[in-house]
């Protein structure tokens, strides 16, 4: 009894555990809950959105190394060439003249394009890797975006401007690409309305800021060519201000930028001088503020930006719209930084600061001119920029002269084409 009692038990143990391994096998085999076509595809789309994500930022990570060792070596070639030029008195010739006919040392990719001007023994070297170029020149040895006038920028020719023209780099500050500019003020080929740029020329006046705006698409061989804008004006003056070589003290914001002919001596407007060399042609004083020339970052020179005569731009500010001072009833100039200054209907953009923030206290003692305005004055009123022969510390290359309408003319008023 006992046997049977113990053997009926171990049967129903071994039936519990049959049944408990029963039911874990058909658990096992119910059917499981899969992912919706709705569901595969939100995780495609993330996956794919992940993938993105990764592959940007390690082209972002490429490109900014690419960029960095760009401008390492062009900051070495800027170096090596200064060397060159206190060992042998100039610049070399070319890039495989330099450090003793060894070359300029460059990273894996890099390419060099060199230009050189022995007239003036000037430089211009782009550097171009991966599609990307910076360039240095003799005037400005900071690593720039872009390329010299001429050399091809990732791997893009640069623009080819009309005769008489020069590359202007763009201007983010600005919202301007790089484009082509007048190198001269205009001048007027016989007694038609063709503008055209010049050395030796008597620059264009007694005309209007409209018929400069009617004429300045007649240069000869230029497609788009129109009045230079606003934008484009002080895209030009932002750069001349950022290259030290501009400076008397020879570092930026150092001494005074120079601000052209505008001592009266003499007392008219004067014609440029071929040579870029002789910034002081046709002045009475030399040695002083009065150089005509100013180099931009690209190692382009433009003349009398600033001085001999006002440049029409295409601007107009509306009556009753002119920055001044409160209560004021006659035009009169004043500095910029002038805290006691209404800025009105003038565009932040026009300010010195906007452009270069260093600029915020600058005045006319720093060189870049001031501002003629009346904030009474109910008339629409023409941009006229730079300043005359006759403007001594207003002048300069943000001066800004808005005493005049768009027929408005004078002997001391001319323009400047860009295309």
């Amino acid at each position: 009894m006992h046997i049977e009692k113990s053997f009926m038990k171990k049967i129903n143990s071994l039936l519990f555990l049959s049944r408990g391994t029963v039911q874990r096998h058909q658990q096992r085999l119910k059917p499981q809950s899969a992912f919706t076509i709705v569901e595969l595809l939100i995780v495609i789309v993330v996956i794919g959105i992940l993938a993105t994500i990764v592959i940007v930022a390690y082209n972002g990570i490429e490109q900014r190394a690419h960029v960095a060792a760009l401008q390492s070596d062009l900051k070495s070639a800027s170096s090596q060439l200064g060397i060159d030029n206190v060992n042998n008195g100039n610049y070399p010739a070319a890039v495989a003249a330099a450090n003793g006919g060894q070359g300029l040392k460059a990273s894996p990719g890099t390419t060099w394009q060199y230009t050189y001007a022995s007239a003036s023994n000037a430089y211009c070297i782009t550097g171009t890797n991966s599609g990307v170029s910076y360039f240095v020149s003799s005037d400005n040895q900071a690593p720039q975006s872009g390329a010299c006038p001429g050399d091809v920028n990732g791997g893009v020719a640069t623009l080819t401007c009309p005769s008489g023209f020069i590359v202007v780099p763009g201007s983010s500050t600005y919202g301007t690409s790089d484009f082509c500019t007048m190198k001269y003020e205009a001048s007027q080929v016989g007694s038609t309305a063709v503008p055209i740029s010049q050395a030796g020329s008597t620059p264009w006046v007694n005309i209007s800021q409209t018929t400069a705006i009617a004429d300045s698409p007649n240069v000869a061989g230029c497609s788009g060519c129109h009045l230079m804008t606003e934008a484009e004006y002080l895209t030009i003056a932002q750069n001349v201000l950022s290259v030290a070589s501009n400076w008397s003290g020879g570092s930026i914001g150092s001494g005074y930028i120079y601000s052209g002919h505008n001592d009266n001596a003499p007392a008219s407007a004067l014609d440029a001088d071929s040579n870029d060399s002789n910034g002081y042609s046709g002045e009475t004083n030399t040695g002083g503020n009065q150089r005509r020339t100013l180099t931009l970052a690209n190692g382009a020179v433009i003349w009398d930006l600033a001085g001999n005569v006002y440049e029409w731009t295409q601007s107009t500010i509306a009556g009753n719209a002119q920055p001044g001072f409160s209560g004021e009833t006659i035009y009169a100039w004043k500095d910029y930084s002038d805290s006691n200054l209404i800025q009105n209907g003038l565009p932040s953009s026009a300010y010195p600061s906007f452009g270069t923030p260093a600029a915020s206290a600058w005045t006319s003692t720093q060189g870049i001119g001031r501002l003629y305005s009346d904030y009474g004055n109910g008339s629409t009123s023409s941009f006229a920029r730079g300043g005359y022969w006759g403007d001594s510390s207003y002048a300069g290359v943000l001066a800004l002269y808005l005493h005049g309408i768009p027929s408005t003319t004078g002997t001391y008023i001319g323009f400047r084409v860009s295309q």
